[in-house]
């Protein structure tokens, strides 16, 4: 969720409910607008419609394992999903409230939304031949079907009439529509069965809305468990047991999607919590749809219905041949067990100097700590055994006072974190947890887990109204004999450890005195009435980070002049223009995108020197690394939370960390080095804004050489 403006925080409450700093106090100088002209970009949307068409990518790679290439079917497909909720969304916001101004690269909302409808259907055409056409056939030819109710026999279709009447007929709600029954609100992302219906005595046919549960699986399996049936094709084969004595005339699955772009009003916000409980409410009954899924089979009649009641247009409506929401694939993928359709298993090894310490007591961690600092590189080195343990073993310490940290997205139904910070409440530490309860579509959890962790006794802070606390840190304060001593983790990545198996990132364990004393300072201004403007080491946004940013460029914007980059986005258009005049001035520009990139390279004479290239992979590269100058010969490098966007620079609370250590500084080469020399994974942007895979030359896997390196360092310690 983005904020706008700078509305001030509520005064302090109790239970955590509000905190001392706010927004405005946050605000650093605004930037002097850039002339439109002078941008010269990529539309942020069609270029996110770019990233996700290169996970669409990965699906087709007929060398990928089956499930694998179902797994990223799914992954396309919640992508889709959660595009749609909010830039479709907030695109159809701006056209509904006449809102005409266009973007950075010129194009109003309504010229936005007619690109973005072409694009999709195209890329919607691919997921849909790539279900059916491949990854359905592969997996029959390999054991695992994917079936249609009308292939199935009579023992099969005897087997899901029990399941259907044990599990899935008593949880249906089958609705009528007609005058005396008004057209059902329909949820975002639910998946509806339209019925058309007529009686014996040849009345007109009628329309009901039978709503899919969303609680039951997606794909029902048969007794062998490598069968499975789409849940809708179940519940169509039985509606005669809804409609008794009704004939079915026609049966079409449709989904709708709702807008779920919800801003939260700072001056309204008297109590975050409550205000982010109201947004839920809203997303769930937004009135404001945003395109409708339907069955390609579906009549002409239905559709019409379905727009006119849904208050649609026409160009709303994606048609596709393949089942609707295929996110459900997710699933499928970890329910059948067949490591021969999937990647080799990868076990995350544990850094040697952490190593040593597994099984001995808090102390020895600390010690090490004193010594050195230690990087981390998520999926490669285990999370559990690194930042887990840390957390784990400050809890546990009776030597430790204090733990703060701050928590954007954590683990599922079980943390060990959040536990660990519960236990050391418990046991009389001072522990302070910030949770993000804006982290858009992880509101519910983290409610859950505030409510956990304020039970426990932590002091449970809610983040500033109007800037989002996206930074990732951990402060453990220690009674030592040689006097107080902070210990600190700073991040890339959310304190999570099933992401962890599946997001690269990076992390750092130190006990620097100066960036322990920034952390501090930082935790104080974000929990309390602090002023601090100034940090000894850290970048911070909004405070410090796009000044510093806009130097380092202009530092390198000469001939010889290096920037290294490696983030999830870049968008910002002050910073891409700055990349621009560093490139004109002679410096050399290497850019790693995951995702959006607003950025055109190779443009003569305005980007010769900038290169753009994306890795797309079995992990999703998470990480944030920046590097100033020449790594021989002088240079600064920077990781932490923060991507080139206006909201990580101006409206998140953001934090790049140095890297100080001479051999941890040679770790974010190698990590950047083999992201440069990868032509497996990688894609390049070109000065017409398209991508193409990079040619392959010396079949350099990022991935699978980190992982290869991870092995060597932990098989040297051995």
């Amino acid at each position: 969720m983005e904020f706008s403006g700078a509305p001030a925080v509520a005064p302090d409450q109790t239970n955590g409910r509000g905190n001392g700093a706010d927004a405005a106090t946050l605000a650093p100088p605004q930037p002097a607008p850039q002339p439109r002209a002078a941008l010269q970009q990529i539309n942020r949307e069609l270029s996110w419609l770019d990233f996700n068409t290169r996970v669409l990518a990965l699906a087709e790679s007929p060398d990928l394992p089956l499930l694998e290439r179902a797994k990223f079917l799914a992954i396309f497909s919640h992508n889709l999903d959660e595009f749609f909720q909010v830039r479709v969304g907030g695109l159809k916001q701006q056209v509904v409230l006449g809102v005409s101004q266009r973007s950075a690269e010129g194009m109003s909302p309504r010229e936005q939304l007619r690109e973005i409808r072409l694009r999709v259907n195209d890329i919607v055409r691919r997921h849909s031949r790539c279900f059916l056409d491949e990854v359905t056939v592969g997996l029959e030819r390999a054991g695992i079907g994917l079936l249609d109710w009308v292939s199935l026999d009579a023992a099969d279709r005897a087997h899901l009439g029990d399941v259907f009447a044990r599990t899935i007929f008593p949880v249906l709600t089958p609705l009528a529509v007609d005058p005396k029954h008004p057209f059902p609100y329909i949820s975002n992302l639910s998946l509806n069965l339209a019925v058309v219906v007529a009686g014996d005595d040849a009345e007109e046919s009628r329309i009901a809305r039978v709503k899919v549960p969303q609680i039951l699986q997606r794909f029902v399996p048969l007794p062998d468990g490598e069968r499975f049936v789409a849940l809708e094709q179940v519940i169509a084969a039985h509606l005669p047991d809804l409609f008794p004595q009704m004939h079915i005339v026609a049966h079409h699955p449709f989904r709708l999607t709702r807008n779920a772009d919800y801003e939260l009003e700072g001056e309204e916000a008297e109590d975050l919590l409550e205000a982010v409980q109201t947004i839920l409410q809203q997303r769930r009954r937004s009135p404001l749809a945003v395109r409708l899924e339907v069955d390609a089979g579906t009549s002409d009649e239905v559709r019409e219905l379905l727009v006119r009641e849904l208050e649609l247009e026409p160009e709303d409506v994606y048609a596709t041949a393949a089942p609707l929401d295929l996110g459900g694939l997710w699933d499928l993928y970890s329910a059948v067990d067949r490591p021969d359709l999937k990647y080799e298993a990868w076990h995350p090894v544990t850094e040697p100097v952490l190593a040593a310490t597994l099984g001995q007591g808090p102390a020895d961690l600390f010690q090490v700590l004193r010594h050195d600092d230690v990087l981390v590189h998520h999926p490669y080195d285990s999370f559990d055994t690194s930042v887990e343990t840390f957390v784990e073993r400050a809890a546990a310490d009776p030597h430790v006072l204090a733990i703060k940290q701050t928590l954007y997205r954590t683990s599922g139904p079980v943390s060990p974190i959040v536990h660990a910070l519960a236990r050391a409440a418990e046991t009389g530490k001072q522990v302070v947890a910030l949770i993000e309860l804006t982290a858009r579509f992880d509101e519910q959890a983290n409610i859950a887990w505030a409510q956990l962790l304020e039970d426990a006794g932590v002091h449970v802070v809610y983040g500033i109204v109007g800037l989002k606390t996206h930074a990732k840190m951990t402060l453990v304060v220690r009674d030592e004999d040689s006097g107080i001593r902070r210990y600190c983790h700073l991040g890339t990545g959310n304190y999570n450890r099933d992401t962890a198996m599946m997001y690269e990132d990076v992390g750092l364990l130190t006990s620097d005195d100066e960036l322990g004393a920034d952390v501090s300072d930082l935790f104080n201004l974000l929990t309390g009435y602090s002023r601090q403007r100034e940090y000894r080491k850290l970048l911070v946004a909004p405070l410090t980070l796009r000044q510093a940013m806009r130097d380092l460029i202009r530092r390198e914007s000469r001939p010889g002049g290096r920037i290294t980059i490696k983030v999830n986005s870049l968008v910002d258009s002050e910073m891409i223009n700055a990349l621009y005049e560093a490139s004109q001035a002679g410096a050399a520009i290497s850019l790693i995108v995951r995702g959006i990139c607003g950025l055109r390279p190779g443009v003569r004479g305005m980007s010769d020197g900038i290169t753009v290239r994306s890795i797309v992979g079995r992990y999703l590269e998470h990480s944030r690394i920046y590097r100033f100058g020449d790594p021989a010969n002088e240079a600064d490098w920077f990781v932490g939370s923060a991507d080139v966007m206006p909201r990580n620079l101006d409206r998140r609370v953001e934090a790049l960390f140095p890297v100080q250590s001479r051999a941890l500084q040679r770790r974010i080469d190698e990590i950047l080095d083999i992201n440069l020399a990868d032509d497996q994974l990688a894609w390049e942007l070109h000065a017409d804004g398209n991508w193409s895979r990079v040619a392959p030359s010396t079949g350099v896997n990022a991935q699978e050489r980190l992982q290869q390196l991870a092995l060597a360092r932990s098989q040297r310690s051995a």
